[in-house]
């Protein structure tokens, strides 16, 4: 069983129009960090989960998930 945990942050920041550095700002982290998140090369705590779903002001699971999002215009199965 994978423990991968995908996420819409770089989505996000796109439709926010957001920088990487931005966002770690506001969150109190390095801007790197924030780029291995979206790469998926580091998965956050529960803790940074939910600030950064607060700072988008969505639910949690709109940014992270542990199966992959479908891509933009498909259909849900």
């Amino acid at each position: 069983m994978s423990e991968t945990v995908y996420n819409r942050i770089a989505l996000l920041r796109a439709e926010r129009n957001v920088t990487r550095r931005q966002l770690a700002e506001a969150l109190g982290v390095h801007y790197q960090t924030v780029g291995y998140l979206e790469r998926g090369e580091y998965s956050p705590s529960l803790y940074l989960a939910l600030r950064i779903a607060g700072y988008f002001e969505v639910p949690v699971e709109v940014v992270f998930s542990t199966s992959p999002f479908p891509r933009i215009g498909e259909r849900s199965a």
